[in-house]
């Protein structure tokens, strides 16, 4: 029977958090002013046309959904219809439909300068899994590093860790989810009204480390706008028969006189799940959370509040857990987000945003003390057999203020734009009590400046430009020079970095409701803390790593370009990209191996102790290309809806100079299915293939196809005062074939994912 005694509560409560840094003073010092949020999930950074003011009233529900799904539909609007006070999230967004989104449908972003891929509610309900990682796996151009069921960080056209970010409501996950890839990010998919992921220029707004994306997550725990009836709310949940999990999760919103007051909360739980060679041993999660927010709307903004924890224990699988182990991961973190927007107009200024974030994270690794044989059990030892191995800590506090200026008529066209900064600092020690920590305390600061403009030549042609400047400071310490391992020449002080980064792009309509779209990057990357400083053991991964405080800035020079359709029978997004990287950061591997401090570390380590093998941070340049499409097809109507097609398809090739392959990179996948949708029902049959991946890099194998095979069948009914009702069944890898993770520092230990598996599941909406 496992354990899931939290072992340890975050020492320091928000208040303390929030003047623990110069940053957070200076917060402090403004929370008298109105500021104003930055958009959270914006694929094109210019708002909305201006609109005559609203009445002096309370806005009521917003037609389209908010973030960066719903841009174009708010533009949309005729300029009698005042906009919602929503308009943060809006403002600066793509398109989809008004109303609520039939299931199954492939939703489109056709007026951005770059991919946006969607994850709505009822996806995130209907799919297994802990992360939100889960949801988006089988979208092109994602896969995930599934390295626990727990702890799935989101890959990117074979990019992750410090080139992706991962944020909720548009301030970062502030977590270690980036040093390691058994640290997860602490946020859990039923948290989650809608996820999106936004490539290209969109990604300067938020920082130099996401030149792969931004995986944003939506919700409401900080209101924009009052209910339609004063109340709204869900209760969702399921159950799941490959790890016998169980979830559930409700929200409620309720206002009145401009006072909105929300509230949501989770729990899920599974055991170790199965495969098609028997379970997975330690493959369990136990995870739960809540979140409260408060919010002062009125006719020109808002300005709202909320507070949040999450804790979770999870296994890490492995050929640790099969020798009885059992490594585990049990964190914790609380949050504070404040977030507010007020619209002048006037002045020039037709908007004002600010978000602001604080958090406080800890995690402890845990396994079980492996005994002698003969080896007596001391009396010290845990009741529960485990011991903390590390400790990892990050105490962070990020904000961001945007001034949108409104639109300016010339010869060239009409010219729209926002102008902001951002400024962040965090604290992070990675901490073993078993050797050479992997992270001694590091501090990084930064403040930024960005610009977006983007000119309207024609009803058809438009351009966007966008720039970010940057400054990061990186304090801590680390090894320049480990040629003799028992004196290694030590750096103690900080880094800087100045990147600097701006894009280039074009939307042309063409006709028939096809949009087509060209962009270029040249996009500088700082080196994170954990490259420049790291100098210890890293378990989860087996490695020894020793970063390197002499790296230099990343470099990325980026085309990509292409076709969107989100209308009619036939809608489709299609995107061939190329990047090339100058001096390209990784972890490469030195063929020796080490023990538990770098005195150890030379060929003829013990055989009988455990080994980790050592890793340097090292650049390198490199090149990326390849290929995202996905398409749907309403084919005729039949019985009461519509029976269609759906495809997708999606590749990324990666190599350094010199011809050598990048490791852990995911293989080509081609997939589709047919469907079936009306006012009620949804079902859909389908496969995606994953290729043998024989582009292989140093120290991999070659990793074998699968094939999935996965059904779908729901339904949803309405059932008056604006309540409805959603039931529903979903089968995942129904042909139970066996599943290797090519990108998974997993592989290695041929942990296979879950087989065949059955989801129940059903939500309850007030709206």
């Amino acid at each position: 029977m496992r354990s899931t005694t939290r072992h340890f509560r975050l020492l320091y409560p928000l208040p303390i958090l929030l003047t623990s840094s110069p940053l957070a003073a200076q917060q402090t010092t403004t929370t008298d002013v109105v500021l104003p949020p930055v958009v959270v999930t914006t694929p094109s950074p210019v708002v909305k046309k201006p609109q005559p003011k609203p009445p002096k009233a309370v806005a009521a529900k917003p037609s389209p959904p908010s973030g960066a799904s719903a841009n174009a539909a708010t533009k949309k609007k005729t300029a009698a219809a005042p906009p919602p006070v929503e308009a943060a999230d809006a403002a600066d967004a793509a398109p989809l439909p008004a109303g609520p989104v039939p299931p199954g449908t492939l939703l489109v972003v056709d007026d951005a300068f770059a991919p946006v891929t969607v994850a709505t509610d009822r996806d995130i309900a209907a799919q297994q899994g802990a992360t939100i990682t889960d949801t988006l796996a089988s979208k092109p151009g994602i896969t995930g590093s599934s390295f626990a069921p727990g702890a799935n960080r989101p890959i990117i056209r074979g990019l992750d860790s410090y080139r992706v970010r991962v944020q909720e409501n548009g301030i970062g996950s502030h977590d270690v989810s980036t040093i390691s890839e058994d640290h997860a990010v602490p946020i859990d998919p039923f948290s989650a009204d809608r996820i999106e992921v936004v490539r290209g220029p969109a990604t300067l707004r938020y920082g130099s480390g996401a030149i792969g994306g931004v995986v944003a997550v939506e919700n409401g725990r900080i209101p924009t706008f009052v209910p339609p009836n004063g109340i709204s709310g869900e209760i969702k949940g399921g159950v799941s028969s490959v790890d016998d999990g169980r979830d559930g999760a409700f929200r409620a919103t309720a206002g009145s006189q401009g006072f909105v007051v929300h509230a949501d909360a989770f729990k899920r739980a599974s055991e170790d799940y199965q495969t098609p060679r028997g379970r997975q041993r330690n493959s369990f999660v136990d995870s739960e959370g809540f979140g409260v927010g408060l919010s002062r709307v009125w006719s020109d903004g808002f300005l709202g509040i909320s507070v949040s924890r999450i804790d979770s224990v999870y296994g890490v699988p492995g050929e640790e857990a099969d020798e009885g182990v059992d490594p585990r991961i049990d964190l914790g973190q609380q949050k504070l987000q404040a977030r507010g927007e007020w619209r002048p107009r006037e002045f020039g200024v037709e908007a004002i945003r600010f978000w602001f974030g604080a958090s406080d994270y800890a995690h402890n690794e845990l396994a079980r003390h492996a005994h002698e044989e003969g080896e007596p059990h001391t009396e010290d030892e845990p009741a529960d057999g485990f011991e903390v191995g590390s400790r990892f800590t990050n105490r962070e506090q990020e904000g961001r203020i945007e001034i949108q200026h409104t639109p300016i008529s010339s010869r060239l066209g009409e010219l729209t734009g926002a102008i902001g900064i951002q400024a962040g600092h965090r604290q992070t020690r990675g901490q073993s009590f078993e050797g050479e920590s992997l992270l001694e305390p590091a501090r990084t600061t930064s403040l930024a400046a960005f610009w977006f403009e983007e000119l309207k030549a024609t009803q058809r042609l438009s351009f966007q430009a966008a720039a970010r400047i940057e400054r990061t400071t990186v304090d801590g310490f680390g090894w320049t020079d480990v040629s003799d391992p028992n004196a290694p020449i030590e750096f103690t002080g900080e880094r800087s970095f100045v990147p600097v980064s701006v894009s280039l792009g074009a939307l042309y309509k063409l006709g028939f409701d096809t949009t087509a779209r060209l962009t270029g990057q040249f996009v500088e990357r700082s080196p994170d803390a954990a490259e420049l400083f790291s100098k210890g053991i890293h378990e989860a991964t087996g490695t020894f790593e020793i970063g390197n405080p002499n790296l230099e800035k990343e470099q990325a020079f980026s085309i990509e370009a292409g076709l969107a359709r989100a209308k009619g029978p036939l809608r489709f997004d299609a995107t061939a990209f190329y990047t090339r990287y100058q001096g390209f950061i990784y972890r490469a591997l030195q063929d020796v191996r080490c023990l538990e401090d770098l005195a150890s570390c030379g060929p003829g380590a013990d055989a009988e102790e455990e080994n980790f093998d050592l890793v340097f941070f090292r650049q390198r340049d490199a090149t990326f290309y390849g290929v995202e499409l996905s398409a749907q097809y309403d084919v005729a109507p039949i019985w009461r809806g519509v029976w269609g097609i759906d495809g997708r398809y999606d590749f990324v090739n990666a190599r350094f100079e010199g011809g050598e392959n990048v490791p852990r990179i995911p293989p080509h996948r081609l997939g589709g299915g047919l469907y079936y949708r009306d006012a009620n029902w949804f079902a859909r049959a389908g496969v995606l293939h994953a290729f043998d991946q024989d582009r292989i890099g140093l120290n991999e194998v070659e990793t074998p196809g699968y094939t999935l095979v996965s059904a779908e069948l729901s339904y949803t009914s309405e059932i008056g005062d604006g309540r409805s009702v959603t039931i529903g069944l979903k089968g995942e890898n129904l042909a139970d074939d066996e599943v290797l993770n090519h990108a998974s520092f997993k592989r290695r230990e041929d942990v296979l994912l879950p087989g065949a598996s059955v989801r129940l599941f059903g939500s309850i909406k007030l709206n």
